[in-house]
């Protein structure tokens, strides 16, 4: 008896319906220097011009178990915009702009639709964030996922000349680190809120009065994307060093920036922490040394500036729709001190 790729729980049909329905998503991510179209083995990508010494810049990342909230929700749409932000919000850290994505998702069972609207967001994350969307994969890997399931992880190349690359090293102390305001959780520490908020759709989809919002809603916010606020802030004023406030939160993330030698003291009292993070606080009965080691406490990311050129940063980010608070300072030392 012959046993087809079909009957081990492949059907190349499904991925070919995938790639029709996702072809529009992405062919609206094209820049100018994407050359050629879907369905080639290889992406192709023409280097922009007026550097001098282009250097490129690589992440690559994934969303973690929030995962889980969008498989139960079933909700597919905002996802992928978790898996560019991820990676773009990275690179440009560095002060390289976005040029273009690549995507993969696995899952058991390939649903085209489902897979289009994962995509749907992939491309809407590489709008905001000026990447092309020009290649991925689409991988169906019967007996390996349970039914439902699937994984998406991106990965994103970005552009800076040499001489523009911010790495941190020339932030001394006193200087000042400016806080941009996260839209939520993000994409990370998930794990611990799914032990703190559960899996129970229907208690997700109950209105939350500490929250002022369906939990699930919140929860499933997806990450906000800095890119192009950042790259105009970089074009108006000398950026020292930017954080991404991802998994580790303030205590492992905003060392990173540092020289030896320089820590930075932090007041938690600058802004109103959101009211998920008080929440996930209160039902895990951590301190704030912990949580704040472990989410983005409402900052998303952190500019390092000195302190004549404040003022002008944070009027240039609010003009590009930032919420921004002063956080702190600079000092001798090393590590954070929450003040």
């Amino acid at each position: 008896m012959a046993i087809s790729y079909k009957d081990s729980g492949v059907d190349v049909e499904r991925g070919y319906q995938a790639v029709k329905l996702m072809k529009e998503h992405v062919k609206s991510t094209y820049t100018k220097g994407v050359l050629g179209d879907i369905g080639s083995f290889g992406g192709f990508f023409q280097m922009p011009e007026g550097m001098k010494q282009p250097v490129l810049v690589a992440g690559t990342d994934g969303v973690g178990t929030k995962l889980k909230y969008a498989i139960i929700a079933d909700r597919h749409d905002t996802i992928g915009i978790d898996a560019v932000a991820m990676c773009v919000n990275d690179i440009v850290c560095q002060g390289a702009k976005p040029l273009i994505f690549l995507d993969y998702f696995a899952t058991g069972s390939l649903s085209p639709e489902k897979v289009a609207t994962v995509v749907s967001g992939i491309a809407e994350g590489c709008r905001q964030s000026g990447a092309a969307l020009i290649g991925g994969e689409t991988a169906e890997m019967p007996g390996f996922y349970p039914e439902g399931d699937y994984d998406i992880a991106g990965f994103a190349v970005g552009v800076v000349d040499k001489e523009k690359i911010i790495n941190g090293s020339t932030i001394k102390s006193g200087d000042v680190l400016i806080g941009l305001k996260s839209s939520g959780i993000h994409s990370n520490g998930y794990s611990l809120v799914r032990k703190l908020f559960g899996e129970d759709i229907n208690a997700l989809e109950k209105y939350d009065e500490e929250l002022g919002a369906k939990p699930i809603d919140v929860l499933l916010t997806p990450t906000r994307i800095y890119v192009k606020s950042i790259l105009a802030l970089i074009e108006k004023v000398k950026v020292k060093g930017i954080a991404h406030i991802t998994g580790g939160g303030f205590i492992e993330n905003i060392p990173r920036i540092f020289p030896e030698g320089i820590g930075c003291e932090i007041n938690t009292k600058s802004y109103e922490v959101p009211a998920v993070f008080k929440a996930l606080q209160k039902k895990a009965g951590i301190t704030d040394a912990q949580i704040y080691n472990t989410f983005n406490m409402g900052i998303g990311m952190v500019v390092c500036v000195s302190q004549e050129n404040v003022e002008t940063a944070i009027a240039q980010l609010e003009a590009t729709g930032e919420n921004c608070v002063v956080l702190g300072k600079t000092v001798k030392g090393s590590g954070v001190k929450l003040l």
